[in-house]
């Protein structure tokens, strides 16, 4: 059985005082931190860039899972490069995806290929070799807080089937509405990491203890 990680989304948490919240994170028991970048063309928000990122970098020792949400990403990666652990661009923003992944591999980090909902699973089957996690989004990207898309677990699945069967190594990540009544489902159609935004970071309840709801709901689930 895989083991799951949880990448609490920083999007979701509280800016004003942003590194107790990334440091409640790391001992709450979270696997890696997930960083959304906005460019406000790509998406309509913009969010924060390499400053941010690298400042974040020296509160924590979590893995960082960057999420480049912006138009020709192989403009940006360089930037974020030397903090990132794994960093994930969108075949939808860049005519040079393949190009983009082989720059950020031979930087020494894990390269991510990411599918918006209305993007299907043939985008990026030829890059399939290439990479070492697959980004599903299961909102339309841009702001935290959305209802999942559950149609989009379905293409979670056939991903799933076509990376075992074809052999690649790649993890599969969903991004996007993962909360405590969907997580097992998640689980189930074969989800490695999931991004966790306001399921974390909310006032109902610590962060360690939605992590430890997470965790616990995921494994009853499946």
């Amino acid at each position: 059985m895989r083991t799951l990680q949880l990448a609490p989304s920083i999007l979701t948490a509280d800016f004003g005082r942003l590194a107790d919240e990334v440091r409640a994170a790391e001992a709450g028991g979270a696997d890696l931190l997930h960083l959304d970048v906005m460019d406000g063309r790509f998406v309509p928000n913009i969010t924060f860039g390499p400053g941010l990122v690298d400042a974040l970098r020296r509160v924590t020792n979590l893995p960082f899972d960057i999420h480049l949400m912006v138009m020709e990403p192989e403009r940006q990666v360089e930037a974020f490069l030397e903090a990132a652990t794994t960093v994930n661009v969108h075949v939808e923003a860049t005519n040079h995806v393949n190009r983009t992944l082989d720059q950020i591999r031979r930087a020494g980090a894990e390269a991510g290929i990411c599918l918006n909902p209305g993007t299907p699973l043939a985008a990026i089957e030829e890059s399939l070799p290439e990479v070492d996690q697959v980004m599903v989004m299961t909102i339309n990207p841009g702001w935290g807080g959305q209802q999942m898309l559950p149609a989009q677990l379905e293409k979670v699945a056939r991903l799933r089937q076509l990376i075992d069967t074809q052999g690649h190594r790649a993890r599969i990540e969903i991004d996007g509405g993962v909360k405590v009544e969907n997580v097992g489902h998640c689980a189930v159609a074969g989800a490695d990491v999931l991004v966790c935004g306001s399921s974390v970071y909310n006032t109902v309840a610590s962060v360690a203890e939605n992590l430890a709801a997470l965790r616990q709901a995921a494994e009853v689930g499946r």
